[in-house]
């Protein structure tokens, strides 16, 4: 690897929304200095971390109407079936849901799991309970993407986390989204959930890492069976 190459995967771009909170850090971090210099090299690791909370790299997308991709990076949560929230209007029939879990340390921009049109985008107040939660789902403030796709209509839904106080969504109702397209982000730690037709198969398991706009994390029209796994 050149040292170009080198530089490009290490200073990856900031994401505009979180410019402001680096420069924050930045600032505090330099008046704490005038206090006692120690301050300022601690706040300047807390303005590195900010900066790299909110990084926004380049994803190589897979281009396949059968597959769903990762909306977030982070460690996938859940793999179950259940019936989805019914501020989604998906009916009342279980659904694939697919949950991606996002610490303080990975990535948070959002990205579409699949391509198609926006056909409502719904808001739900609600509390802030621990995103790893299974309730989470049911009783945290969230925002919720329905996107018809090829294979219907399939959910994506950003939900706030213990720390987490604010949900971005870039996209509006109508909005042509491509797969992996970036569509939002959750500020300081959260989780995504995906719903998906049962006619799809899973293709990660619980405890796998995800990688937004890149993993694969289920699969249509697979002859191939459930995934497993074994811890190595």
């Amino acid at each position: 690897m050149s040292l170009i190459d080198t530089i490009r995967k290490t200073l990856v771009p900031i994401h505009k929304e979180g410019r402001k909170f680096v420069a924050i850090f930045a600032v505090a971090s330099a008046l704490l200095g005038l206090i006692w210099e120690p301050l300022f090299w601690i706040g300047m690791i807390l303005t590195a971390w900010c900066a790299f909370f909110f990084r926004d790299p380049e994803r190589f997308t897979p281009l396949d109407e059968d597959w769903v991709i990762a909306p977030a990076d982070g460690r996938v949560s859940a793999v179950t079936r259940l019936v989805p929230p019914a501020e989604l209007e998906l009916g009342e029939g279980e659904r694939l849901r697919i949950s991606i879990f996002m610490n303080v340390f990975n990535g948070h921009i959002n990205r579409a799991p699949v391509a198609g049109r926006i056909a409502r985008i719904l808001y739900r107040e609600g509390k802030f309970l621990n995103a790893d939660l299974d309730k989470a789902s049911e009783q945290n403030e969230r925002n919720s993407l329905v996107i018809e796709s090829a294979h219907g209509e399939i959910a994506v839904v950003q939900v706030a986390g213990l720390v987490a106080r604010r949900i971005l969504c870039f996209s509006k109702p109508l909005d042509v989204l491509k797969a992996g397209e970036r569509f939002g982000l959750i500020r300081f730690g959260s989780r995504l959930d995906v719903y998906l037709p049962l006619e799809a198969q899973a293709r990660v398991a619980p405890g796998q890492a995800a990688v937004g706009g890149e993993t694969v994390i289920a699969e249509f029209n697979s002859a191939k069976g459930p995934v497993t796994t074994r811890r190595a």
